[in-house]
């Protein structure tokens, strides 16, 4: 099981009916936004506090996912109105390890980021991905596989 540090315990406090709100502003005044609409799995880690970290309000992310600090899941086509954008969601699978810096950006349906796969330190994902895979670099290229120890997820 996952360790749960005070910052990654206001992620899931957020979701309480009453004091929910009270717990995602004492996170947004921390230094990362992460609306109460966003869906998140067991063993979710924000790792060093997650300053910095922004998540789209239609972003659902699986379990035991790693977020750095400086990481943004959200639209590419932020220059456009909401109402003119074809950005439906992003969808991180499990495992999934998002560095620090690395953006996520959606412009057109959903992006899939799948089970196990690592997003690069600085690296800018700009399409979906497969399962197990290390990406890098802006735009972000799958650099490989992921390697695995003894069977071991994580």
């Amino acid at each position: 099981m996952a360790r749960k540090d005070f910052y990654t315990r206001l992620v899931y406090a957020r979701q309480m009916p009453v004091l929910g709100k009270l717990f995602y502003y004492l996170l947004k005044l921390l230094g990362s936004e992460i609306p109460v609409s966003v869906e998140i799995g067991p063993d979710f880690i924000l790792e060093h506090g997650g300053h910095g970290v922004v998540i789209h309000s239609k972003a659902r992310i699986g379990a035991g996912v790693h977020v750095y600090q400086g990481v943004t899941v959200g639209r590419a086509d932020i220059y456009l109105p909401s109402e003119d954008s074809e950005f439906e969601a992003i969808e991180i699978g499990d495992d999934v390890i998002l560095s620090p810096g690395c953006k996520v950006l959606c412009k057109t349906g959903t992006l899939k980021v799948g089970r196990g796969t690592v997003v690069g330190a600085n690296a800018v994902l700009l399409q979906s991905t497969g399962e197990d895979e290390i990406w890098a670099g802006s735009p972000a290229r799958k650099i490989g596989p992921r390697p695995r120890s003894g069977g071991d997820r994580q």
